[in-house]
């Protein structure tokens, strides 16, 4: 399945995928402090543990070809009809684009049209205000703040 969008695409997520993404993969000081290093077994046991795990969606955000993230449904309850969305670009190069909130938009319009999802959650660090801005801006409510997250919910009219 490939989602298309004006500027990114969503394509399979594949393991090789997984790899070019955390090749370049630098994390944002707006959701850790801690540094990331590529480790060849740590993707290949995040891709069979967390992308195969049949509780989550999983696509690449792609570029001109190029993986400059990922971005997944995570936590599905087919029986709630809910399940939580997640995103993480590559690196700087690729955030302010654009490339995020498209992305996110045709994963909300993938889970309600195809997936039949009804409910889908969302959290942010406080201090990732662009991530919080964005999920407001595509339709989030804000619901409630613990000491590490906020958290939001989007409902299918």
């Amino acid at each position: 399945m490939i989602l298309r969008g004006e500027k990114i695409v969503l394509a399979p997520y594949t393991i090789e995928r997984c790899h070019a993404f955390f090749k370049d993969y630098v994390a944002d000081p707006a959701m850790t402090y801690d540094t990331y290093t590529y480790n060849k077994g740590k993707v290949d046991r995040y891709y069979q543990n967390k992308v195969l795990d049949t509780s989550r969606i999983f696509f690449a955000i792609c570029h001109n070809d190029k993986t400059v993230g990922e971005i997944q449904i995570k936590r599905m309850d087919k029986e709630k009809l809910c399940g939580t969305l997640s995103i993480h670009l590559v690196n700087d190069a690729f955030k302010e684009k654009g490339y995020g909130t498209e992305a996110q938009r045709l994963l909300i319009d993938y889970a309600i049209n195809t997936l039949g999802l009804k409910t889908i959650y969302a959290d942010a660090v406080h201090r990732n205000h662009r991530s919080k801005h964005i999920l407001e801006k595509l339709g989030f409510k804000h619901l409630y703040d613990d000491d590490v997250l906020a958290y939001y919910k989007f409902n299918v009219k």
